[in-house]
């Protein structure tokens, strides 16, 4: 728990909170930025086509990432009366936060095989921040892509479905608090059902791009 390190060891602490912060802001930005791209200008209205944290934490998902490790951002408010495609932007607007995070992730990965030829002790300590980079931002983005509103994957499945079904599944979205919460809630001899789902995909993922190195979950 994230937590914890508050306590036991508070540089770490705030090594990783600032990581966190960055990976959730370039998330939000991406979002923001592609809305303006795609013709609607309320994300840039609102100050949010930018890469400062303080636009885009949220008070809710800043805790769940304290306790337990997932979170969220502020989410990035659109109108989809000003998209051209409606349903398919509205996918792609939120599909753009997971990629954003899987770039970052792929960025690190090779800025990491470049530091771990290097006989400096400075960038084996970059090695470790890098590598913790890594792993946040493939953990941001694969559990924003679960398809349970509010997160990101939600909309993307939106975007995917034929559209007789996609007003019965915009339908559940006023519930998605209700089933996040019970998916980050411990039941399990203490584990939540998010990482019990999620552990493996990103273990995965970390495999493929940590050079060298098993999962570090």
């Amino acid at each position: 728990m994230l937590l914890n390190l508050l306590f036991t060891n508070p540089i770490e602490f705030v090594i990783l909170a600032g990581l966190l912060v960055m990976a959730l802001s370039v998330h939000e930005f991406s979002h923001a930025a592609v809305a303006d791209r795609l013709g609607d200008p309320t994300a840039r209205l609102s100050g949010r086509v930018t890469l400062n944290p303080l636009a885009h934490l949220d008070p809710l998902g800043a805790i769940l990432i304290l306790i337990a490790g997932f979170g969220w951002g502020k989410p990035v408010m659109f109108d989809p009366f000003n998209l051209k495609h409606p349903q398919r932007d509205s996918a792609l607007i939120a599909l753009a936060g997971p990629c954003a995070n899987l770039i970052m992730a792929i960025l690190s990965s090779l800025l990491l095989r470049f530091f771990s030829f290097s006989p400096f002790p400075f960038f084996a300590f970059l090695y470790e921040i890098f590598s913790l980079f890594l792993y946040l931002n493939i953990s941001l983005g694969v559990f924003n892509l679960i398809p349970v509103g509010p997160l990101d994957g939600f909309k993307v499945v939106a975007g995917l479905l034929p559209k007789k079904y996609y007003a019965d599944w915009m339908s559940l979205e006023r519930y998605g608090l209700i089933f996040l919460l019970l998916l980050v809630f411990p039941v399990f001899g203490g584990t939540a059902p998010v990482f019990m789902i999620l552990s493996p995909i990103v273990n995965l993922l970390v495999n493929l791009l940590m050079p060298g190195r098993g999962g570090i979950i």
